[in-house]
């Protein structure tokens, strides 16, 4: 693999961790949201990775001479949780029904900010790859002097 390509690979991660904590931010956010347009609590949202082929413009230059082809991660899908929503008694909630029970999101806030420090570690990961890679560049050029 090439140090352009790894560069692509981590770009590819960044970008997709950054969806995820956008939508683990916005679960956090809603945790307690009764009323939406769509009717009814709040849903839960989660990302789905797949890998993909890496589409740098160096990558068709190394493919040659490279055994496989590089890859990186892209946000396949955005699913939405369709479980039944809890239930909490509390008859003096404006959305209440008329049994006095009040559909909340089944939002676990410890979890989500689990989900969330994952995410921000997997984003420092590719930091981090992205700098080892720029300064194996930079000392390759140093060399070339």
């Amino acid at each position: 693999m090439s140090l352009f390509s790894s560069l692509s690979v981590s770009a590819s991660g960044m970008a997709a961790q950054r969806t995820r904590a956008e939508l683990l931010t916005e679960n956090l956010a809603n945790a307690e949201t009764t009323r939406t347009p769509d009717g009814g609590p709040y849903r839960r949202k989660d990302v789905v990775f797949q890998s993909q082929a890496d589409s740098s413009p160096f990558s068709s230059v190394f493919a040659s001479a490279m055994n496989g082809t590089p890859g990186g991660v892209s946000v396949s899908d955005i699913v939405v949780d369709q479980r039944d929503p809890e239930r909490h008694y509390d008859p003096g909630h404006p959305d209440a029904g008329p049994d006095g029970f009040v559909a909340l999101p089944r939002i676990n806030p410890a979890e989500e900010m689990v989900n969330l420090m994952g995410a921000s570690r997997g984003y420092q990961a590719n930091v981090a790859s992205m700098s080892a890679v720029k300064d194996m560049i930079q000392r390759s050029i140093d060399l070339l002097r």
